[in-house]
């Protein structure tokens, strides 16, 4: 056999080799079947039972004009210009004390009863300075008749009038101080004629009010500069808000705004912004605002809880019935029905509440029907079906 006949065989087994193969190949995967598989839910959309489907009310968003509000939080303060920090008018040592946090009392009223030295040592100092004012008066009443009966000079009876006025400014000087340091006029006048040293002196209420603070107890040492009690007119009080920085642009003294009380539920404060702060805050970045509130029944006590509502204008909203809206994993939803009984949960953003309802942002066509009511229910039964890979 020649070399040409040989490499034609070996080409030819090859050839027949290759279709061998190759008809195997066909063979086996004609005998394989496709595998059939299930399309994936979508485990968003719903299909309720039907008593599911009977107490779900469907609907579309409602077009309003609203006036867009921003909540702040605030708190009731006593007005600024109704308080009182009465202090001891001189340094002594507390021995009684009248009144207790809380207690209305009344311009005059006392409020504390102090022992103090200083008050005793200004009142000998009057008493002395009032035995040289009658000396010096003595004396130039002397000298006037010394100088008609020609036994002294003129000069000698005008130093005798020249102390007599010295020991007079002194005598005012010492009653000032007594004044100063919290002694009345009649008490004054009674420690000049009965000439008797008293070191105790009572701490007065400057106004009409309620004691917001006592800062002293019974023995205490106190000095002029310590304010012991702290007395508030409460007959109108502040409330009072920090205003984000960003949405205080429009903030006017005379803007009107409302308020509510979070002990007082039910009942809203009508007002006006009496003052809009001129600077911001640098560590909270807020600008304080306040209204003044009536409180003659003395409803609204200092430190209370209170939300101040600041309204711009009107504009046209899309609104929403809270209990459309389903709240998870931090974001918002609403259940968007797809055919008379298949529902879609539909992520949505939403604006400010007003009432009863949210305003919708984005998130619904203006034509689509949603759940208004039974949201809640139906995506419990979603959660349900879709935790049994229904």
């Amino acid at each position: 056999m020649n070399t040409f006949t040989s490499i034609a065989m070996r080409g030819a087994l090859a050839v027949l080799l290759i279709l061998f193969l190759c008809a195997c190949r066909a063979g086996n995967s004609q005998e394989q079947k496709p595998e059939s598989r299930t399309p994936q839910r979508n485990p968003f959309e719903i299909t309720p039972e039907r008593s599911l489907l009977e107490q779900i009310r469907t609907g579309r968003p409602k077009w309003a004009e609203v006036n867009n509000t921003l909540r702040v939080a605030g708190r009731v303060e006593a007005d600024a210009h109704r308080i009182a920090r009465v202090s001891a008018p001189a340094a002594g040592r507390i021995i009684e004390l009248e009144v207790l946090e809380g207690q209305a009392v009344k311009r005059g009223q006392v409020l504390a009863t102090l022992y103090s030295t200083e008050l005793s040592s200004a009142q000998f100092a009057f008493l002395k300075a009032y035995s040289q004012q009658q000396l010096a008066e003595r004396a130039v009443a002397r000298a006037e008749l010394l100088v008609k009966a020609d036994v002294i000079g003129e000069a000698e009876r005008q130093r005798r009038e020249a102390e007599l006025q010295q020991a007079s400014a002194e005598l005012s000087s010492s009653r000032d101080q007594l004044r100063v340091l919290g002694m009345s006029e009649d008490a004054v006048n009674k420690l000049q004629t009965t000439r008797t040293v008293n070191s105790l002196t009572q701490i007065v209420s400057s106004i009409d009010g309620t004691v917001l603070e006592r800062k002293v107890t019974i023995g205490q040492v106190v000095q002029p500069a310590d304010p012991v009690f702290v007395v508030a007119d409460l007959s109108r009080v502040w409330l009072v808000a920090d205003v984000p920085e960003q949405t205080a642009g429009n903030l006017t003294v005379g803007k009107d705004v409302e308020a509510e009380i979070a002990a007082l539920p039910g009942q809203t404060i009508h007002g006006t912004l009496s003052f809009v702060s001129a600077i911001v805050n640098p560590e909270t970045r807020t600008v304080r605002a306040r209204m003044e509130v009536p409180n003659p029944e003395r409803k609204y006590k200092p430190a209370m809880l209170a939300t101040m509502l600041l309204k711009d204008g009107a504009e046209r909203h899309r609104l929403v019935p809270s209990t459309a809206i389903v709240r998870e994993e931090n974001r918002d939803y609403i259940f968007v029905q797809t055919n008379p009984k298949t529902f879609v949960l539909r992520p949505v953003t939403l604006g400010p509440e007003f009432g009863n309802n949210r305003v919708v942002l984005d998130g619904i066509g203006p034509d689509e029907t949603i759940v208004v009511e039974g949201a809640f229910h139906l995506n419990n039964q979603r959660r349900r079906l879709a935790l049994q890979g229904q």
